[in-house]
């Protein structure tokens, strides 16, 4: 077994990964960047090595860094977690040249089914059926436009470098190619250096199911059966869950065994996910289920599998990258109960699912299920990195079971002043058709409007605040959980203010509104109910400037303006797109609040922006 491990990553992942070397006595070395000189997996660690600013470009996927690293430590290997190099055939190569153990695929595998087109080609070899679609090397505005008019619309346009959901666009007719061609391979080559596509015929009614599977350097490969992970927001996973809903035996079976021999066609080490998009137009059919891609790596969702098989998939690959063979058999591997998974993420769902950042001032996940995060209370949630703030995973012998236990994780989530998504997953979670299992891609967007919550406070909240107020006032501790009331009638009221509205509400100390804690602070009280956090002001205040009704359209993140598709004077309408603004290597359009004029344009094309930079200002329109 290895002795001492050096992880190449950072947050959730990392904090993983060391949980499981520390159950198996192995020694961990972290990496860090200068915003994460005081991070969780920094604390976490035996040692940690300081490997540059902030930007990942300079830190975390500076290769020749993180090797040196390992060699001054005295680590034996390197992990690569998901995401940054974990999936980089040259890396894991120098990392094999300098001497140490890469805790992963062979980097033939991983430049095998690097590339969408190549892996697709192969699987087709090893008789793994593909999604029709074009796979060719003329990638030529003409070329790809006639090919995507032979396949027929819709058709999606996919990054063969991509993965993540980055560089992928659905594409509903012929006059709508080429301007999303040219997104797509923006965001390709600003994401993976690689702006090649290839074309895909859109599935109508597509569910995305994916396979486990492991392989070791003794010839062995084994599945560890599947995960459905069709709900997506821009092709990013949110939900995940193991085993599929609806996947009869038979089906399963053969999925599986074409996950198994996708990985033999590539001498597989080590832990991987062949992803598989399905048609069920008429329910989860092994004739209507195609490869799509394989991960080279540990998946994000992969707590799910390890939910329902008993099986810690992180000692698996420290033990094969060890040498040692895949510690069960086939027939030794079983599914047990149901798992969901849902991706909390620093983002304000009202907001067009912004990130948000700062501190984490007030930050409680709970202690039911499993939670996996990577920051604790007084942490910070850094605008460089993915905005990811947890995990929160649920098993139950049923799925209904695991869906109940997940939904009141989700809603049980307090954390300020950062915004999260746990309201929205909340509401995913207890939709009637998540939990009759009538799932797809498009289930979120179809639905977004649902799922958003509603930010207005209701009579409870204020109450619930007003009351905080007081005790805080008098005192005397905040309950966590409100569940009795006073005979006595009110006598002191509170005056607060909350999104602009101020109202003088009478304070009983105690109430009914028994889902909602809080807490008060100097100049806040704060209420948390069903995944939300509502911040009341104890004095009225004006909304400053600058605000969206006022029509200034601010920089929602530090990023670069890389569209503008208005100028001074121009006419707009609502909704209408002004420009685009690239942060957190994703594509953010900025639209006209109303209808109006464009009375001044301070962004240029190209420019860095900071956070709440006015970049344009439009003048409603007079009726």
């Amino acid at each position: 077994m290895i002795s001492k491990l050096l992880i190449a990553n950072r947050g959730e992942i990392a904090c993983r990964i060391i949980r499981t070397c520390r159950e198996l006595g192995v020694a961990t070395v972290a990496v860090y960047s200068d915003a994460d000189a005081r991070a969780l997996h920094v604390r976490q660690a035996d040692e940690a090595v300081h490997i540059g600013p902030a930007p990942a470009a300079e830190s975390y996927l500076v290769g020749e860094t993180i090797i040196a690293a390992a060699k001054q430590t005295g680590a034996e290997a390197i992990h690569p977690g998901y995401g940054f190099l974990s999936e980089n055939a040259g890396f894991a190569q120098a990392v094999i040249d300098a001497g140490l153990i890469w805790v992963g695929p062979k980097p033939g595998s991983i430049e095998a089914m690097g590339l969408k087109d190549a892996a697709k080609t192969l699987m087709q070899d090893a008789g793994v059926p593909v999604t029709p679609g074009y796979l060719g090397k003329d990638q030529s505005v003409e070329r790809l436009k006639a090919e995507a008019d032979k396949i027929g619309y819709p058709v999606l346009i996919k990054a063969v470098a991509g993965g993540g959901g980055k560089g992928m666009r659905k594409v509903d007719s012929a006059e709508d190619f080429e301007v999303m061609l040219q997104s797509c391979r923006r965001e390709a080559k600003a994401s993976f250096s690689n702006d090649e596509v290839l074309l895909e015929k859109w599935i109508t009614s597509p569910r995305h199911i994916e396979v486990q599977v492991f392989g070791d350097s003794h010839g062995n490969v084994v599945h560890l059966f599947e995960r459905d992970c069709s709900l997506q927001r821009r092709h990013q996973k949110v939900i995940e869950e193991a085993p599929a809903p609806g996947m009869d035996e038979a089906t399963r079976e053969e999925i599986c065994a074409a996950a198994v021999r996708a990985a033999k066609a590539v001498d597989y080490e080590g832990a991987g996910t062949i992803e598989f998009i399905a048609d069920a137009s008429e329910g989860l059919r092994a004739d209507r289920i195609f490869f799509m891609e394989m991960n080279t790596r540990l998946q994000v969702e992969h707590p799910v599998t390890e939910e329902i098989t008993g099986v810690d998939l992180v000692e698996w690959q420290l033990r094969v990258a060890s040498g040692e063979a895949i510690p069960l058999k086939q027939e030794e591997l079983s599914i047990n109960g149901h798992a969901i998974e849902a991706r909390l993420y620093a983002e304000d769902p009202s907001s067009g699912f912004l990130p948000s950042t700062g501190p984490l001032d007030h930050f409680d996940l709970g202690s039911a299920g499993r939670i996996e995060t990577g920051v604790e209370e007084g942490d910070v949630i850094s605008p460089h990195y993915d905005p990811m703030v947890a995990k929160l995973v649920a098993w139950g012998e049923t799925r209904e079971a695991a869906i109940d236990e997940l939904a009141a994780i989700t809603e049980s989530v307090e954390i300020w002043p950062v915004k999260t998504n746990a309201a929205f997953l909340a509401n995913a979670l207890l939709d009637d058709d998540f939990g009759e299992a009538k799932l797809d891609t498009g289930f979120i967007e179809r639905k977004l409007d649902r799922l958003v919550a509603d930010e207005e406070a209701d009579e409870a909240i204020w109450q619930t605040a007003a009351d905080f107020t007081l005790m805080a006032a008098m005192d005397t501790e905040v309950p966590s959980a409100l569940g009795f009331r006073l005979n006595a009638e009110p006598r002191i009221a509170a005056t607060l203010t909350y999104r602009g509205e101020t109202r003088t509400v009478s304070a009983r100390g105690k109430q009914d509104a028994a889902h909602a804690t809080g807490f008060v602070d100097e100049t806040h009280t704060v209420v948390f109910a069903d995944g939300q956090s509502f911040e009341f002001a104890r004095e009225a205040r004006g909304s400053g400037t600058a605000a969206a009704a006022d029509g200034a359209i601010l920089a929602p993140m530090p990023g670069k303006v890389i569209t503008l598709d208005v100028a001074e004077g121009d006419s707009v309408t609502a909704g209408q797109r002004l420009m685009v603004l690239e942060a957190m290597k994703m594509e953010h359009a900025l639209t006209a609040p109303f209808d109006g004029v464009v009375a001044e344009l301070t962004a240029s094309q190209g420019a860095q922006v900071q956070v709440e930079a006015v970049l344009a200002v439009v003048e409603a329109s007079e009726d």
